[in-house]
């Protein structure tokens, strides 16, 4: 067995702050996932450092956020906001100043958990310095799907997908959040490595707290307006013209209805803010902007209310490797329909907590929608299986207790390994 100092980990996060805004810019799934086991996993003993580049000097460099769990922002690079695609060129500052904190901390991390492929590099360099280190992964994109669906590749593609490459055949063990994840890994990245499927998960507390008819009051909804919402970032990626574009051909544009739609696209001149303007657009091209809402962000105690008050949750993306948006909205009971894509294809199950379809295609998201919400009983029951789902499934302390495990297993065969040297 291990000691409690063997109990600390890191997660590293290099882009996705576990510490900041859920739905800025480059802030999304990833930053909610990081941030959710790394609070699990102190509740259940273990000490967690969680690793991200500090993005704004008026950030502080440590945020604590219970006694065994807190974000650490290195610089690497400038202290400003810098876009996805050129994070890794900072990548080396980024290992240097993780090097330097484990020296002043007079500790070296016997575990990390990396996050997207940019950390996954930082873990094996730490590694290069460190032989001993253990290194678990988990991609939340992988760039062999991605560039698939994106009608120009940057030029970090193939340093990319190199990485990807050598992280699935190196790092002591990959974890996938779905099955689709890992078939993919499989067939388009390496038939080398090992590969454990833990699903992401959600707060199944907070997510499902208020139904449908008092989260309605509390936002002054009427009872019979027909809801469909879409929560994500502004991206072109997230499918959201296809929502749009879907609920103008639904056959209840002669009834009372809404759109919501919820996410940043704060930052005026940036890719999100650019997003917003071009849905903007469609809304005022298809004469939907009387019945259309832009909430903006919403912080962590409103986003329940609104999930709770939808008919349906619609989930378009052109690809998702888990889709963190479908699990909180089954988790309020409200039905989604989401892309047959990825891992959708493992989050909804069709016709049992609501229904997917064929990414793009507008008219049948509509038809979809349509189907909801003309048959209420129907609607309401996959709203209660679609619960039920995630109780069992996705809850973050049953995800944190897999990853758990995990780790004590290769923190185990390490100290075996260890004994054995020295015996030998």
């Amino acid at each position: 067995m291990f000691s409690l100092g063997q109990k600390r980990i890191a997660l590293i996060s290099v882009h996705g702050d576990p510490a900041v805004e859920i739905g800025k810019e480059e802030a999304g799934g990833q930053n909610v996932y990081v941030r959710n086991v790394g609070e699990a996993l102190a509740c259940q003993g273990w000490q967690v450092d969680m690793f991200t580049r500090r993005a704004n000097a008026e950030q502080p460099a440590i945020v604590e956020h219970s006694s065994n769990c807190r974000t650490i922002r290195l610089t690497a690079g400038p202290q400003e906001f810098v876009p996805r695609d050129e994070i890794f060129d900072y990548a080396p500052e980024f290992v240097q100043a993780l090097l330097n904190f484990q020296q002043q901390l007079n500790y070296q991390y016997p575990l990390v958990h990396t996050n997207y492929w940019i950390s996954s590099w930082v873990g094996m360099e730490l590694k290069k310095r460190q032989p001993r280190l253990k290194q678990v992964h988990t991609y939340h994109s992988l760039g062999a799907v991605k560039y698939k669906s994106v009608p120009t590749i940057p030029m970090i593609a193939r340093t990319r997908l190199a990485v990807e490459k050598n992280v699935l055949e190196t790092a002591d063990r990959i974890v996938a959040t779905s099955p689709q994840e890992k078939e993919h890994m499989r067939s388009l990245v390496s038939s080398q490595g090992q590969i454990d499927v833990i699903p992401c998960g959600t707060d199944i507390r907070r997510f499902g707290s208020i139904d449908r008819s008092e989260a309605r009051q509390i936002l002054g909804i009427a009872p019979d307006t027909k809801v469909v919402l879409y929560v994500g970032r502004f991206d072109p990626r997230k499918g959201i013209e296809t929502a749009v574009r879907a609920f103008g051909q639904s056959a209840l544009q002669d009834q009372a209805n809404m759109l919501l739609i919820i996410g940043g696209g704060s930052r005026p001149g940036q890719s999100d803010g650019l997003e917003r303007e071009r849905i903007e657009e469609i809304v005022q091209e298809l004469d939907l902007q009387d019945i259309t809402r832009f909430p903006g962000r919403l912080g962590d105690q409103d986003l329940p209310i609104y999930y709770a008050a939808a008919d349906v949750c619609v989930v378009p993306s052109h690809y998702e490797p888990f889709g963190l948006v479908a699990i909180e909205a089954m988790a309020c009971q409200t039905p989604v329909i989401a892309s047959d894509v990825g891992g959708l294809q493992f989050t909804v199950l069709h016709e049992q907590t609501g229904l997917l379809v064929p990414p793009k295609d507008d008219a049948a998201f509509a038809l979809a929608i349509d189907r909801v919400l003309l048959n209420e009983p129907w609607r309401d029951q996959l709203g209660q299986t679609a619960r039920q789902r995630v109780e069992t499934q996705f809850s973050w302390n049953g995800v944190a207790s897999q990853l758990s495990n995990l780790y004590s297993q290769l923190l185990e065969e390490k100290a075996v390994k260890k004994e054995l040297a020295q015996v030998s």
